[in-house]
């Protein structure tokens, strides 16, 4: 719909389109530039509504539909973007960069799987400590559960989630416990049912796919119009404090500016008009500081990037695996330049890849926490074979060191659900298509993709099988068991400690320094080097199961957390075997 109060669409490709509401159609009239609208009927709201394409009297949904109530073949419903009595005045917002990101996928987080159940446990983040809870896409998709990546109604929340008013709820609740929200979008392709955009128009650039299908058209004006509204929405409509953007390395843009700067340049424009702060944050595949340097440097000017550097480090130190793409990250140096330059990669060989990758971060101007990390997130785990968390693998310590290396370290953290009590559920690849070849289709291209990684064909589940979403499902009872409850606890001290101290939120690479040992397996993360009163604080963390000595020269001896077999004394740290020690 163009607006509220008209019914219209965009379709340069049909020579003829009728609208459809509540069963009865209606002729549309196009205009010179290609939008079809009528003054015949105006927009009711909760009235259900469609287009005919051509000759074809097929009912089909609303490019911009604002909610797909009886899925994405179904009708559009009309939604009044302006209905919700929101009650989050006050809520004043935060940058993104330096907070600690939560991230959830609603269908897993609950036994329910809606967007109320995960509003009614937002108390549990809170006690946590985080600050945002990012949502994997809740975008209309394909069948009753999936990811949420394969989403073709871009601007509608998906209906077993609770629609456009559960989500508004679910915002409005975050923000009056003090949690800002952000949101995963997908702008790089659509999903392979339900994507009737091309019958419309150009919206995608046929033959020139990406991993997942056709690129989307972004540099045709209305196509990218279409994106950037789609960016808007989110901020205007439903209050969201930031977007996540999907493997941006997939989106295909030869124009200047480039539409990631676009995007940023219109969030940093209804940013100063709110007076709030609002984030882009960019998953990027190409190690390249290009996203987050500022447009007056000929960057993109997002808020920052994930970075897979620090988790393929982090996971090989903590779980010795060197198998696909973590074979680079073996040696002890690895995690170190990662915690000391932020990119592994950074025009260094990448042997997974057969070639020289990235290109190093300016120290001196960009800030580490351009780079959102985490030790485990829905792809690293999602795409295991079995989807196993680390919690199935690795010790208490193990678990308690990745997380002290991630909340402590020097860039923006973001934990995954579940890793906080170290869940018992895996997290596995899960979808529901309604058409059986695309579901077949779906679980033989998931078994192809971990060859490359040597893992057993046999131990990867069906997506389509309903057992592998409801056994993704977390089970809150783990955070009352023991190991849960130590877990929690850990992860609880360290948030604590990163929100209390600041020399955990300096944001200064010359502020950190790291010595460690490849041999005895031990490595000393040093914060806070330029703080102006405090002294240093230093993570220290054992990665062997062998009892060792680490010498540390300059501690006041104030001790601030401690996790295993440890113990300070003047001359360093003893550790009995695997454990942390963080001392001032």
């Amino acid at each position: 719909m163009t607006s509220p109060d008209r019914y219209g669409v965009w379709a340069p490709e049909p020579e003829r389109v009728r609208l459809v509401v509540d069963d009865t159609e209606y002729a549309l009239t196009r205009g010179d530039d290609d939008w079809w609208t009528t003054d015949e009927v105006l927009p009711v709201v909760g009235a259900r509504y469609g287009f005919r394409i051509g000759d074809d009297d097929a009912v089909r949904p609303d490019p911009r539909s604002r909610f797909q109530p009886e899925g994405v073949h179904g009708p559009s419903e009309v939604v009044d973007p302006a209905r919700f009595a929101w009650t989050d005045d006050a809520w004043t917002g935060r940058p993104a960069r330096g907070g600690v990101i939560y991230e959830m996928h609603v269908g897993t987080y609950t036994p329910e799987g809606t967007l109320d159940a995960a509003a009614a446990k937002l108390e549990h983040l809170v006690e946590l400590g985080v600050e945002f809870v990012e949502l994997l896409p809740v975008n209309g998709v394909n069948g009753e559960w999936n990811w949420g990546y394969d989403g073709v109604a871009w601007f509608a929340v998906h209906a077993p989630y609770g629609g456009p008013d559960a989500y508004d709820r679910f915002v409005d609740r975050a923000h009056a416990l003090g949690l800002g929200v952000i949101q995963d979008v997908v702008y790089n392709h659509l999903g392979p049912s339900g994507n009737y955009l091309p019958l419309y128009g150009p919206y995608l650039v046929q033959g020139l796919a990406n991993t997942w299908g056709d690129s989307v058209n972004v540099e045709h004006p209305e196509v990218r119009r279409y994106v950037l509204d789609n960016v808007r929405m989110w901020f205007r409509d439903h209050h969201v404090d930031g977007l996540r953007l999907d493997a941006v390395h997939a989106i295909r843009d030869t124009t200047r500016p480039h539409v990631l700067a676009e995007m940023a340049s219109e969030t940093d424009a209804y940013s100063a008009f709110t007076g709030k702060p609002l984030s882009l944050i960019a998953e990027s595949d190409l190690n390249d500081p290009v996203m987050f340097r500022p447009r007056e440097a000929a960057g993109y000017g997002l808020a920052g990037q994930w970075s897979d550097d620090f988790h393929h480090a982090v996971h090989v130190a903590v779980t010795g695996e060197t198998n696909g793409y973590y074979a680079d990250f073996a040696p002890l140096t690895a995690l170190a330049k990662v915690l000391d330059h932020g990119f592994f990669h950074d025009g260094t060989w990448s042997s997974f890849r057969g070639s020289r990758h990235g290109r190093p971060i300016d120290r001196g101007t960009s800030p580490t926490t351009a780079l959102v990390v985490a030790n485990q997130n829905h792809d690293q785990i999602g795409n295991r074979a079995a989807g196993d968390r680390l919690a199935a693998t690795v010790s208490d310590e193990g678990l308690v060191i990745a997380a002290a290396l991630t909340l402590l370290g020097p860039f923006t953290p973001m934990l995954f659900m579940g890793e906080e009590f170290a869940a018992t559920t895996p997290w596995q690849f899960f979808t529901s298509h309604p058409e059986p070849e695309l579901g077949k289709v779906t679980a033989e291209g998931r078994i192809k993709e971990f060859a490359q990684h040597g893992w057993d064909e046999s131990t990867v589940p069906d997506p389509q099988d309903p057992t592998t979403f409801t056994n993704s499902k977390l089970d809150w009872s783990d955070v009352d068991s023991e190991r849960g409850a130590r877990v929690l606890n850990a992860y609880r001290v360290l948030v604590a400690l990163r929100r209390t101290d600041e020399a955990f939120v300096d944001h200064r690479y010359e502020a950190n320094a790291v010595r460690f040992s490849e041999d005895e397996r031990w490595l000393v993360l040093t914060r806070g080097l330029l703080g102006p009163t405090a002294a240093p604080v230093h993570v220290v963390v054992n990665l062997s199961d062998d009892a060792t000595e680490v010498p540390l020269v300059g501690a006041t001896g104030e001790v601030l957390f401690s996790f295993g077999d440890a113990d300070f004394d003047t001359d360093g740290v003893r550790f009995g075997g695997r454990g942390l020690v963080v001392v001032r």
